[in-house]
């Protein structure tokens, strides 16, 4: 039996670092909009209880958070069986836009189904903190107002919008960005009704800003020339990627100017995870 299943990217609309816990975990405030750029994860069974990790592998594949999330519920669950992983990588890796954690959702998802596990949502929601603070989110499967460490997810309604996207081919690594002694950690908290706002105008970029992409912007250089020189785009997350809502004219006319190494992609949002509603986990 095998299954071929979509893991989609997604978009910080905002981004607020409102504190610090004791820990060192940092408290944010964001809505995080899923969007139909997706990597494909292709699962296969197998008898003998190998996982084996194939197609486009970014660093060690040992490390691979599908790899780690299919180990995670062969412990979880005492399952005999084992998988081939086959992963094919639209998402840029390192651009904050969500694609290992993603990834790592759809292996959950997709393994619950071939292994047979049976696994409620709300069980698999319960194991994937120990993959990644955004795993959560992609198996919650829809649009969400974050807070807390990334843990806290309410579902809210987001229309479908469309952005342009780009990624200046340089990835960002998220400790170098979170650990930088210029970080600001204490914008004022915002209540989720600022929602409305956005659902009356239409004008999702106004939601709030990204409290990181000052920090991205002196620690990368192609960042800051894309944000520069586009000052209407925002970051996402603590990645390279940036984002803006406009339409596929406006877009193409940015894409034109763009350097040859950098990418771009024309997204629209997601209501629902396309793998979560094929499964209906």
């Amino acid at each position: 039996m095998s299954l071929e299943l979509l893991a989609p990217a997604k978009l910080n609309l905002f981004l607020h670092i409102t504190g610090r816990r004791p820990d060192g975990y940092h408290e944010l405030q964001s809505v995080f909009v899923l969007i139909d750029l997706c990597d494909t994860i292709s699962l296969s069974l197998r008898q003998d209880g190998i996982i084996s990790r194939h197609g486009d592998i970014v660093g060690d594949a040992n490390r691979d958070l599908c790899v780690r999330a299919a180990q995670l519920l062969k412990q979880e669950t005492s399952c005999h069986l084992g998988v081939d992983i086959t992963v094919t990588k639209r998402i840029p890796a390192g651009a904050g836009l969500g694609g290992g954690s993603s990834d790592a959702a759809t292996t959950l998802m997709g393994l619950n189904k071939l292994w047979q596990l049976n696994l409620t949502r709300e069980q698999l929601m319960n194991l994937a903190p120990k993959l990644g603070a955004d795993v959560p989110f992609f198996l919650l499967g829809t649009n969400a107002w974050v807070e807390g460490i990334g843990e806290k997810l309410t579902p809210i309604n987001v229309p479908t919008l469309t952005f342009a996207v780009i990624w200046p081919s340089t990835n960002q690594p998220t400790g170098e960005i979170f650990s930088h002694p210029a970080l600001t950690r204490n914008t004022k908290y915002v209540k989720m009704s600022i929602l409305d706002a956005a659902q009356s105008t239409g004008d999702w970029m106004r939601l709030g800003h990204n409290d990181l992409e000052p920090i991205v912007k002196i620690v990368n250089p192609e960042v800051n020339v894309l944000l520069t020189t586009l000052p209407q785009f925002r970051l996402t997350g603590s990645g390279s990627a940036a984002f803006a809502q406009m339409q596929k004219d406006q877009a193409d006319r940015v894409f034109e100017n763009l350097p040859v190494k950098w990418k771009h992609f024309l997204v629209k949002s997601l209501k629902i995870h396309p793998t979560l509603s094929a499964l209906s986990c």
